[in-house]
């Protein structure tokens, strides 16, 4: 029978600084704390058990390869479980254009030269977006991602973050100058092509 872990007394925040110190028991204690919450809300999003399984193990696998320069503005619970959400939307992300790529890779075999090369345009244009996506600050994108995947209002973002919709909205106003920018386009063309 394997020896209790001597951390399981301490507070997330002594278990975080251990860690931070290339404490492994420390996280494996974190690990073994949050492991079922994380897993039931990428589970819930995901409703594949492996996938979700791997959402969890890169959130703790991020975790503890950034243990020496972590700073929370929340609790460990909110951070793990933002992380999650925002491992899952970039999961799903990818699977959605996985899909896209093969289904535009059929269409593109159908039609003529000029529909190609429009393919190509438009698979361009939506690299360049994901890129300028990528780019933003991490609660901006998260904020951002939110709204545009998962189609939430500004007041379940701001519930579902802890944070207030005014911050919420200048999160997504951030998000949108930054894009229109990095795009060279106009507010009504960005809706049109994030939509």
């Amino acid at each position: 029978m394997p020896a209790p872990n001597p951390h399981i007394a301490h507070t997330d925040e002594q278990l975080l600084q251990l860690m931070a110190s290339d404490n492994r028991d420390a996280f494996t204690e974190l690990y073994n704390r949050y492991w079922d919450k994380t897993f039931a809300v990428a589970y819930h999003r995901l409703d594949d058990e492996l996938e979700a399984e791997e959402v969890v193990q890169e959130v703790f696998l991020s975790l503890w390869q950034r243990r020496r320069e972590l700073k929370l503005n929340y609790t460990l619970a909110t951070y793990l479980s933002v992380a999650v959400k925002y491992r899952v939307i970039n999961h799903l992300d990818r699977q959605y254009r996985r899909e896209q790529h093969l289904d535009e890779l059929s269409f593109c075999f159908d039609e003529t030269q000029d529909s190609t090369t429009q393919w190509l345009e438009e698979k361009e244009l939506r690299e360049r977006i994901e890129q300028g996506i990528s780019q933003l600050p991490e609660k901006c994108r998260i904020v951002f991602l939110l709204s545009r995947d998962e189609n939430k209002t500004y007041a379940e973002i701001a519930a579902e973050l802890g944070i207030s919709q005014k911050t919420v909205e200048a999160h997504m106003s951030k998000a949108l100058s930054s894009l229109r920018q990095s795009l060279g386009v106009s507010v009504p063309v960005l809706i049109l092509l994030l939509s």
